[in-house]
């Protein structure tokens, strides 16, 4: 189980615990540490989003600020942030840009920089990246190179972007050879990851969001992996309670995890379990494959790797596949998929070394498999063979 380090601390917290926010008891407060020794805050719950203009001031004061979302969420969220933005006395503009994975691309990326340098943005601006995962990298990725960098302030309105993509300063765009090979490390001045906009999500994107829970359970937490299987129905019908429990639990786990290594020089490698077949996957079906089903996929194939070569306990990838079912999301490719070109992509993977395609293995849920001593010790090669048996046959089981 992975454990957040506890002499890692702040002034305010221990890094990857919350903590209730003084004032505010609904809300819990997480602590992020980052690899220039400072840290910043997510913030959990439902409301938070109003608290907005408050940290602004405290912890992004800028001259000027722009909201960067998606048509979708700038349609459902974006007055509502200019009112609350404009009746603190704020500057705010809004830039869009069109939904979907397909358009985190460097073209739409070079199109928001120069739509800043149009408006005047100055290097004592402020990016808010209103939205999901998508917004989240590719704003983040705009702030991170705009004007060598200004401040970024994470805004999740997804329940993936919530529980996982907005926390550890990740961001990018993806490009013809594969996803987010193209980034920077550009961590937040803070998150606000307000339950209350979970509401708004259909069902289906609270089931792909949920997904990534489940991978911090089989990395971090055994109890916690049960724990959604046992809410799934709750949280697919967008209850607020468990729904805000399950985005805490998620964003220490993570927390815990980016404080000690930021930059993805060893341990940082664990969250990406379930995502090196995953992404493939989902290249490989031209991104037709929603991102949570790629990845439940994934962490099932994974698993069997793992089983496979007699490191994962047996029975693994039938939990894995049970969470994920319980939260609607199937866990076989679908027929016609080009596996060869899953397999060509996997070897453009980030964690390729040597020309060695390596995977995050458990010994069983809730517990990553530690290898030798050493930076790669969290990610282990396996042969190409095995790593295409294990694709074929889940082609040939039934669903």
């Amino acid at each position: 189980m992975l454990t957040p380090d506890s002499s890692a601390v702040t002034p305010e917290a221990a890094v990857g615990v919350a903590r209730p926010v003084p004032g505010h008891p609904d809300s819990h407060r997480v602590m992020v540490a980052t690899s220039l020794g400072s840290a910043y805050p997510v913030e959990v719950g439902p409301g938070v989003l109003r608290r907005l203009p408050e940290l602004l001031s405290e912890r992004a004061r800028a001259h000027r600020y722009v909201v960067i979302g998606d048509k979708q969420v700038m349609e459902f969220h974006a007055h509502r942030l200019q009112v609350l933005l404009d009746g603190a006395g704020l500057r705010v503009d809004s830039v869009e840009f069109p939904e979907g994975e397909e358009h985190k691309t460097r073209t739409e990326w070079a199109r928001l920089t120069d739509t800043l340098l149009k408006l005047g943005v100055g290097r004592d601006g402020c990016v808010l990246a209103l939205g999901g995962g998508v917004t989240g990298d590719l704003a983040g990725f705009v702030a991170a190179t705009y004007m060598r960098g200004v401040p970024v302030v994470q805004l999740p309105t997804s329940l993936v972007a919530m529980v996982d993509s907005s926390v550890g300063g990740k961001t990018g765009v993806d490009v013809p050879a594969g996803k987010n090979l193209v980034g920077a490390f550009h961590p937040p001045r803070f998150v606000l990851a307000d339950t209350d906009l979970a509401q708004t999500l259909p069902r289906a994107e609270r089931s792909q969001g949920l997904v990534e829970a489940v991978k911090h359970g089989a990395i971090a937490d055994r109890g916690y992996l049960a724990r959604i299987q046992e809410l799934a129905p709750r949280l697919l019908a967008g209850e607020e309670t468990p729904t805000a429990q399950v985005v805490i639990r998620s964003v220490e786990i993570k927390a815990g995890v980016v404080s000690r290594d930021e930059r993805e020089g060893g341990l940082r490698q664990v969250l990406n379990f379930g995502h090196t077949l995953g992404h493939a996957l989902e290249a490989a079906s031209g991104y037709r494959l929603p991102h949570g089903t790629a990845v439940a996929m994934g962490m099932v194939l994974e698993a069997r790797l793992g089983e496979r070569l007699g490191v994962t306990r047996r029975g693994t990838a039938r939990q894995l596949e049970a969470a994920a079912r319980a939260l609607d999301v199937p866990t076989i490719p679908p027929a016609g998929l080009p596996l060869e070109r899953a397999l060509d992509h996997l070897k453009r993977d980030k964690k390729v070394r040597g020309g060695e395609v390596r995977f995050v293995l458990l010994d069983e849920p809730g517990q990553v498999h530690r290898g030798e001593v050493g930076s790669e010790a969290w990610s282990h090669p396996v042969p190409a063979g095995v790593v295409r048996e294990v694709l074929q046959a889940s082609t040939n089981a039934d669903d």
